[in-house]
């Protein structure tokens, strides 16, 4: 019996171990199947999403290359000197000279092809060479011109297919760019590029598109994107080989993988933990990962990228109204600087996570950089009910390690229709943004299509401008300086002046103008050179010429003055700089450095409009002043029977104080000019001493016949 037991027992081990033994060959073989099959999804997943972001990069590729092209036909038809050219007899002589013969070798067009009213052809090249366009181009030829033609229209971009292979053409009517009368039907200029292999290598390498090559007809088992005419027929194909990156990284580990599956066999209780432990670590990456790509690490919320995944989504699914607000914090980079980036994270975070919950609507919220923030709202509350909600956040002081901070916030919202793109409500709310932080601080804004209108209208502004700095419109006029103690002209100040067609512009709207749009530098210089060219026969006066402060901060500018008078041999000292006392807080360091550097060769400087701002007796010691101008606002507090005088006189006892001479401008009573001259002012400026005149004038006045080297007192200037 025992052995009977003992070999029964044996063999339900043995029959156990075959059972144990075949079930885990089936979980082996069933995981096996199951990881093969995820290899096989990720392998497929890696590949199409390559091969997708592939087609992205190819078609933005034909549109970069489409819009370069167009922009350079815009360039090129819009040009005053071409609408004239183009109706002359000279014509075609013109065109080739100016189009015709750059094709040859030129790397922004390989044609130029130049349709007349009647639509005869009066310049036709490619390459350099004279080509007979309908032959070359086909009918499609005649279709694109005819669409161009009309005055003011667009760019027409299409391709084409020619007997050299495929080429990308733009037309457009050629038209003058300033407004005036056009014929209904003008000349059309055309612009051809190839689609060459170098065109090819350029976008191969612009969008990371190995093996870019075009065909006629798209290749099986190739990424192709399709190249259509002006019908939207396929004429030939983009093709490029799929880089197949879930293949190539199956490929490389397959070794393993097969090591994978002999150990799994082997040990499979083992192997089964350790891929379970594994899966379960690289699914926490790839959770972590996606999160990471659609969050702020600093804050927690939403990035840029996670918000317009967002809006994308909710324009998808949800009916309710969606609006988009962006937050703007008010005096963020002063915490920073007053108290350190630690200290400003730890204030992101807290706006972080009070944000979300300042409105039971708001769905989403994200931190787009710095100190810009986003909400998402879906639900029927009002502009103002939101705008106060988050308002609301900022009445009182943060506290931040016994710290008591203060900051605002600027709002700019775009209420969101169901036609309207997730880049499009952003740049809505972008705009309103940008308008609320303009208008000062804790404002709100709301998107309205006036606010586009604004900015066109400052664009085009900023393009007169530009034309009129680099056309010489701008002028300086003259106002005399006067001693007050003798009344003769002892310098002038060179103001700017603009005579633009419209009438005179105010230098109130385009020199604050010239700063926004970054043509302050190019103003400052050109108005130097100037008023320095006309002062410079005008021995013994002195010249002042205003400084903008983001002049003065900018490094070169030191440079840019020292350059100008050697050009002019104009001598430093006769040279006064003025500034404001916005200097004093933009980037002192630096605008130390340039004042500096010019005081060293003579230049002196004067604090211009003193008593209207925060300048302190600190500041103006600091950065040393030469001269210090009173503000208009004092000398016309001098009527007004209150303590204007006293104020006055402080203010001048101040600087005589400091042995800094000053000047009173905005004078224009000779009640003024006495209280002014007895309380110590040395030098007065206004309409009652001389109102701003051109150079011409000027000379005329130092310059007359019975006094040539004379100045003219102020009496007889009036």
């Amino acid at each position: 019996m025992s052995l009977k037991f003992a070999a029964g027992h044996v063999r339900a081990q043995i029959s156990s171990i075959f059972v144990v033994t075949g079930c885990f060959l089936a979980v082996a073989l069933l995981l096996t199947s199951l990881v093969a099959h995820v290899v096989a999804t990720m392998t497929r997943s890696m590949n199409e999403i390559d091969d997708a972001r592939a087609a992205r990069a190819a078609e933005a590729g034909i549109a970069a290359f489409a819009s370069r092209l167009s922009a350079t036909i815009r360039d090129n038809a819009v040009w005053d000197d071409a609408y004239k050219a183009i109706g002359a007899e000279t014509a075609a002589d013109w065109a080739y000279t100016n189009w015709g013969k750059v094709s040859a070798n030129y790397p922004l067009y390989d044609g130029a092809i130049v349709i007349g009213p009647d639509g005869a052809t009066l310049s036709a090249y490619a390459k350099g060479k004279p080509i007979q366009p309908r032959d070359f181009f086909g009918h499609a030829f005649d279709r694109q011109i005819e669409a161009a033609a009309g005055p003011s229209q667009d760019p027409i971009v299409n391709f084409m297919k020619t007997e050299n292979g495929i080429t990308l053409m733009a037309s457009q009517a050629i038209q003058p760019y300033t407004p005036g009368t056009v014929l209904p039907k003008l000349s059309v200029l055309s612009f051809t590029k190839d689609l060459t292999p170098d065109v090819l290598d350029i976008l191969s390498n612009e969008h990371e598109l190995e093996g870019l090559h075009l065909t006629l007809a798209a290749e099986p088992g190739s990424l192709s994107w399709p190249i259509k005419d002006i019908n939207g027929t396929p004429i030939a194909y983009l093709v490029w080989p799929s880089k197949a990156p879930g293949t190539t990284v199956l490929s490389n580990v397959s070794p393993y993988v097969a090591t994978a599956g002999v150990i799994l066999a082997l040990f499979l209780g083992g192997v089964l933990l350790a891929g379970t432990s594994e899966a379960r670590r690289l699914r926490h990456l790839a959770e972590t990962a996606h999160f990471e790509a659609g969050h702020d690490s600093l804050s927690g919320l939403l990035n840029r990228h996670g918000l317009l995944n967002a809006l994308d989504e909710m324009n998808a699914s949800v009916e309710a109204p969606l609006s988009l607000y962006l937050i703007d914090l008010d005096g963020f980079k002063a915490v920073n600087d007053a108290w350190g980036h630690a200290v400003g994270d730890d204030l992101i975070r807290i706006i972080a996570q009070a944000l979300p919950t300042c409105h039971p609507e708001i769905l989403a919220a994200a931190r787009l950089g710095g100190d810009e923030f986003a909400l998402l709202q879906v639900g029927h509350a009002t502009f103002g009910q939101l705008e106060k909600s988050i308002l609301a956040l900022f009445t009182e002081p943060f506290k931040i390690d016994g710290r008591t901070i203060e900051a605002g916030a600027s709002i700019g919202a775009a209420i969101g229709a169901r036609d309207v793109a997730s880049l499009e409500l952003l740049r809505r709310a972008d705009m309103a943004l940008y308008r609320a932080k303009e208008n000062g601080k804790g404002r709100a804004v709301e998107y309205s299509s006036g606010l586009d209108q604004d900015r066109q209208r400052i664009a085009e502004m900023e393009g007169m401008l530009r034309h009129a700095i680099n056309s010489g419109a701008i002028k300086p006029a003259f106002q005399p300086l006067v001693s007050a103690s003798t009344g003769v002209i002892v310098g002038v100040e060179a103001l700017a002046r603009w005579r633009s067609p419209a009438g005179s512009i105010s230098p109130e709207i385009f020199i604050p103008l010239a700063e926004k749009s970054g043509l302050i530098d190019a103003l400052g210089i050109h108005m130097l050179r100037t008023s320095i060219a006309s002062a410079k026969n005008w021995s013994g006066l002195t010249l002042s010429v205003n400084v903008s402060p983001i002049q003065l901060c900018n490094p070169d500018f030191a440079a840019q003055v020292i350059a100008v008078l050697q050009d002019f041999a104009f001598d430093p000292t006769r040279l006064t700089l003025e500034i404001t006392e916005g200097v004093l807080i933009t980037n002192p360091d630096q605008a130390r450095r340039s004042i500096n550097q010019l005081k060293s060769i003579g230049i002196r400087f004067a604090l211009d409009d003193f008593g209207c701002g925060y300048a302190s007796i600190g500041a103006l010691r600091q950065f040393g002043f030469d001269r210090m101008k009173i503000d208009r606002s004092l000398i016309s507090s001098v009527g007004d029977g209150g303590n204007g005088v006293d104020v006055l006189r402080a203010t001048i006892s101040l600087a005589t104080a400091l042995g800094i001479p000053v000047t009173a401008e905005g004078i224009e009573t000779a009640a003024q000019a006495a209280i002014l001259r007895a309380a110590g002012c040395d030098q007065l400026q206004g309409y009652m001493v001389g109102k701003p005149v051109s150079a011409d004038e000027i000379s005329g006045r130092l310059f007359q016949k019975d006094q040539p080297r004379e100045y003219v007192s102020v009496q007889s200037s009036r």
